[in-house]
C-alpha cells in the first residue's frame, strides 16, 4: 500500500524579495528559492507550497498581509485567470527596471563574458493596446473560474471564445475584454460570439475534433488595415452553409475589416501552414509601413507583434551594424525579410536565410515591393544545413552578420560557421537573453561585446528583446 504524501505546509508572513523567470516573483525561505505568481517585490504574503524540490519550491499566495509600495491595481477583469499580462500589478517603470535587470543578470551569470555597461532599456510608448495580432479559440467547454465553481451553480451556457488555459488544453477562458489590442478585438470577438449563440452554431470540441467554429486570428496594421481569419471545422454541406452565414455577418457588421479570410481545418491541430486560405472579402493581405518601406503581411506571415517597437528594434539593429554602403550583410533567421529589407538601403548587398519557405516567398515579395530585388538574395532551409563554409565561399565573406534566432538560440554548427567567416561585426537580436548569453560565450573566443541594448516589445509581461553588438577582436 502506497504511503500518503505529507501535505505541504502553509508559510505565513513571507516577504517577496525579487522577480523571477516566467513572470513569477521570488521569496527566500531558509535558503530555499520559492517561486510565486501574481505577487510583486515588497508584498508580505501567506504562501501555500504546491511543489517542493531540493533546490526550489513553487507556491501560491493565499493571503496578502501587506501590499508592496511597488504594486499597482490590475486593470484587466481577467487578471490572474487568463494567465497573460502577469506583470500588470507592477507599474510600467518597475517592469522596465526588472527587464533591464533580467538582461544584465543573464548575460553576466550565463554568458560570463566581458560586458560594457548596458544601455537603458527602450520602453514602449504604449503599454496597452500595443499588439497587432491576437488569436482566440472557440470551445464548447469553457473554463469555470474558482468563484463560479464555488457558487455551486449549474451553468447552462458552456460555450467560450477566448484564450486557452495553461495546463488545460481543451479549456478556453471566455474573454469579455482584452487590453492587448485596440477595442476592435473586443467588438469583433464579442459580436461574433453573440451571433453564434443566437444561431445555435456549434463551438469546437477539441477532444472530439468537431464543432463548426474553431479559431479566429485578428491582425491590425499601422496603415489602418484590419485582417480577420476565421478557422472553421466543416464536415458537412450544412456546416459550409453556416460558415458562409458567419462570413457574411462579419462582412456586413464590421466594414473596417479590409481582409476577411477563412480556412477549413479538420485536422487535430490549429496550424494552417498546409491549408488553403480563402479570401471572402477584401484583399488577401494587409501591409505594414516603416520609413517608406512596405511589408506584405498575409495570414501565414510572421511579423513582429508590436509594430511601433519593431521599428525601434530595427533602428537599433541597423545602427549597431554600422553600415556605410559597402558591406555584404548576412541576415540569419530573416523571417519575412523585414530586417534584411530595412538595412538593404544602407548596405551593398544582403543575403537572408530562413527555414520557413513561405516566409522566404514573403521576403522576396517585400524586396520587390520596395525595389530591392537587386540588393537582396533569400534562401529557405535549415540554417545549419544552408549556412556552411561552402555557402560563404560561394556568396562571399560577410562584413556584418545580423542574427535573430528563435528562443532556443543558434545551433552550435551555425556558431562555428560564423566564427570561421569572421565578419567584422555581429549584431545579435534575441527574444531570450538566456540563450543569447550562452551563444555569446561560444563567440567569445573571437568576439568582444561592445554594446548591449534591451528593447521592451511586450509590456505587462516578463518578456524582453535584447540587441548585442560584437566586434572582431
Amino acid at each position: 500500500m502506497a504511503r500518503k504524501k505529507k501535505p505541504l505546509p502553509l508559510l505565513e508572513n513571507i516577504l517577496i524579495t525579487d522577480v523571477a523567470a516566467e513572470g513569477k516573483a521570488l521569496a527566500k525561505i531558509d535558503g530555499l528559492a520559492v517561486f510565486v505568481p501574481y505577487v510583486v517585490p515588497g508584498d508580505v504574503v501567506d504562501l501555500q507550497l504546491r511543489r517542493k524540490k531540493h533546490s526550489y519550491a513553487e507556491a501560491e499566495a493565499v493571503r496578502i498581509r501587506q501590499y508592496s509600495e511597488k504594486r499597482s491595481e490590475p486593470f484587466c477583469r481577467h487578471y490572474g485567470i487568463c494567465g497573460g499580462c502577469k506583470w500588470q500589478v507592477l507599474p510600467y517603470e518597475e517592469q522596465l527596471k526588472y527587464k533591464q535587470q533580467q538582461v544584465t543578470d543573464n548575460l553576466t551569470r550565463i554568458g560570463k563574458v566581458e560586458l560594457p555597461e548596458c544601455r537603458p532599456i527602450l520602453g514602449s510608448r504604449r503599454d496597452r493596446a500595443y499588439r497587432n495580432k491576437l488569436e482566440f479559440g472557440f470551445s464548447n467547454k469553457r473554463w469555470l473560474t474558482l468563484d463560479e465553481v464555488k457558487s455551486g451553480v449549474e451553468f447552462e451556457r458552456m460555450e467560450a471564445l477566448g484564450f486557452h488555459i495553461s495546463g488545460a488544453f481543451d479549456k478556453i477562458l471566455d474573454i469579455e475584454e482584452c487590453h492587448l489590442m485596440g477595442d476592435i478585438n473586443n467588438r469583433i470577438r464579442n459580436g461574433l460570439r453573440t451571433f453564434a449563440l443566437e444561431r445555435g452554431l456549434a463551438f469546437y470540441d477539441l477532444r472530439a475534433n468537431r464543432g463548426l467554429l474553431r479559431n479566429i486570428m485578428l491582425r491590425t496594421a499601422s496603415t489602418g488595415e484590419v485582417m480577420l481569419l476565421v478557422q472553421f471545422c466543416m464536415m458537412t454541406d450544412r456546416d459550409r452553409e453556416q460558415a458562409l452565414e458567419v462570413m457574411e455577418f462579419l462582412k456586413t457588421t464590421f466594414p473596417e475589416i479590409t481582409s476577411l479570410l477563412y480556412v477549413n481545418n479538420t485536422k487535430c491541430n490549429d496550424t494552417i501552414g498546409d491549408l488553403d486560405v480563402v479570401t471572402y472579402a477584401g484583399t488577401d493581405c494587409i501591409y505594414e509601413e516603416m520609413e517608406g518601406l512596405r511589408f506584405k503581411v498575409g495570414a501565414k506571415s510572421f511579423y513582429q507583434t508590436n509594430s511601433e517597437q519593431a521599428y525601434e528594434l530595427y533602428k537599433v539593429t541597423r545602427d549597431f551594424a554600422g553600415l556605410t554602403g559597402d558591406e555584404l550583410v548576412y541576415d540569419l533567421y530573416t523571417g519575412t525579410g523585414t530586417i534584411a529589407n530595412f538595412v538593404a538601403g544602407k548596405a551593398r548587398f544582403v543575403v537572408g536565410i530562413e527555414y520557413v519557405p513561405e516566409a522566404i516567398e514573403d521576403a522576396k515579395v517585400n524586396a520587390g515591393l520596395n525595389g530591392l530585388e537587386e540588393k537582396t538574395l533569400f534562401y529557405a532551409g535549415d540554417m545549419k544545413n544552408i549556412l556552411t563554409d561552402e555557402f560563404i565561399d560561394r556568396h562571399g565573406r560577410p562584413d556584418v552578420i545580423i542574427t535573430d534566432p528563435p528562443r532556443a538560440g543558434m545551433h552550435a554548427d551555425v556558431v562555428g560557421v560564423i566564427l570561421n567567416a569572421a565578419p567584422k561585426r555581429i549584431v545579435y537580436v534575441s527574444c531570450n537573453p538566456a540563450t543569447q548569453a550562452r551563444d555569446l560565450q561560444l563567440l567569445d573566443s573571437k568576439y568582444k561585446v561592445v554594446a548591449v541594448q534591451p528593447v521592451d516589445m511586450f509590456p505587462q509581461t516578463h518578456h524582453v528583446e535584447n540587441v548585442v553588438l560584437l566586434e572582431l577582436r
